[in-house]
């Protein structure tokens, strides 16, 4: 399977962090080794993840997830799995060797540490699990997911004309209307939706100047090339370089958050990269960025995508929750319950202030059928590039894309 985008925690932390961990620096978060473990295997799924949906998607298509909003809806639908759909379930999401206790807790520091991290970046993360007002939740299924994920549980009469529009209303709210709807229909069969938001805002620390901002040619893998929107700066930024690519790191705020672009090479291709990407590289590239003077032209793009994540996450290992032998009887123990759908939707916006992004994952349950240079350093993304946002104490992942057509 190709690789892409492993953002491996500091090994440092996991080493030096016990159970009771020293208060952090500035900017870091405070999270035990579990916690930080946890993280890695959700960086590990996240890779996996994206590289399944990049192995599917056309050339020219843009596309982006969000691995830490699928990971935290499937972490609530978890507390609801047995035997071995729990098993297949922890083996797609990487977190085989967790207990339940370990993994919920996990997922509730995060979410709590993750909001106030940067005081120049705003970040919230909302669940909610929403079930037909006449089928019965188990009580330790509620309280679970309310105390550990702060879900909002609410009953609904599913079948009623305005149910996914209260839904869908509910995620608008939650993104700032950045996406107004997951829910495309609620089937008959379906009993409960688990759904988690995302949404992201963050100031560049070294903004772009829009009178810099202006028409230049940009290269498409396939087809002519065309005259897009680009901003360009000069200034210091991490930034390294081998003939594979060359990758710049575009900091947010305070530092707290960054975003990282890989522009590959000439006669190179996002494909390229994805081939040569492991673990042991990824440590290797990020651990020689270096300060450097770049001058950097990065096009203005705004774009949304929609993912049915089923086919992907059954060849990651978790096929048997989308079968009739699912098991989720932690959450209605007469069971004949599986995932029918896995909806993910997207959305983001780069501009010369900063990003704003949101993701917005629908976990569908229903009935089963039964040195110095001379000069900066030319980063000149003209060609499609992938690009990834990242929490930078720990590496965890928030969103990872590919840009290969540029539209504002």
């Amino acid at each position: 399977m190709k690789r892409i985008l492993i953002i491996s925690l500091a090994f440092t932390l996991l080493a030096a962090c016990e159970n009771n961990p020293a208060p952090p620096e500035a900017g870091e978060l405070n999270l035990t080794k579990k916690s930080l473990e946890l993280l890695e295997a959700d960086n590990a799924f996240g890779l996996d993840l994206f590289s399944e949906v990049m192995s599917e998607t056309e050339t020219g298509e843009n596309v982006m997830i969000s691995p830490l909003s699928v990971a935290l809806a499937l972490g609530m639908t978890l507390n609801g799995a047995a035997t071995t759909t729990r098993e297949a379930m922890e083996q797609a999401l990487r977190l085989q060797g967790f207990t339940q206790e370990e993994i919920n807790q996990g997922y509730k520091s995060i979410i709590d540490q993750l909001l106030d991290l940067d005081p120049k970046v705003i970040m919230e993360i909302a669940n909610s699990i929403w079930y037909r007002d006449d089928f019965s939740v188990l009580e330790d299924f509620i309280h679970t997911n309310q105390e550990y994920f702060y879900a909002e549980i609410r009953s609904l009469d599913f079948s009623a004309p305005g149910a996914k529009d209260i839904i869908n209303g509910w995620v608008s709210e939650k993104t700032h209307e950045k996406i107004r709807e997951i829910i495309d229909e609620i089937p008959a069969q379906t009993v409960m939706y688990l759904i988690n938001a995302i949404y992201f805002k963050g100031m560049w620390t070294f903004e772009f100047d829009p009178e810099d901002t202006g028409l230049k040619p940009f290269y498409p893998a396939e087809g002519p090339s065309f005259n897009a929107l680009a901003m360009r700066q000069e200034t210091e930024l991490n930034y390294y370089h081998n003939d594979l690519f060359q990758l710049v790191e575009l900091p947010y705020g305070d530092r707290n958050f960054s975003m990282l672009v890989f522009l590959p090479s000439a006669g190179k291709s996002c494909s390229d990269i994805l081939a040569g990407m492991d673990n042991d590289s990824w440590n290797s590239w990020t651990g020689q960025l270096a300060e450097t003077d770049v001058l950097v032209q990065l096009p203005k793009f705004k774009f949304e995508t929609f993912k049915l994540l089923n086919e992907y996450l059954s060849s990651m290992g978790m096929e048997i929750a989308f079968t009739d032998a699912a098991d989720f009887t932690g959450i209605n123990p007469a069971g004949n319950l599986y995932i029918s759908r896995v909806l993910h939707k997207t959305y983001i916006d780069v501009n010369e202030e900063g990003t704003e992004a949101a993701a917005v994952t629908a976990v569908e349950v229903g009935f089963t059928s039964v040195g110095p240079n001379p000069g900066p350093v030319r980063f000149i993304a003209d060609r499609p590039f992938l690009f990834a946002i990242r929490e930078n104490s720990t590496g965890s992942i928030l969103f990872m894309g590919r840009l290969s057509y540029p539209e504002y």
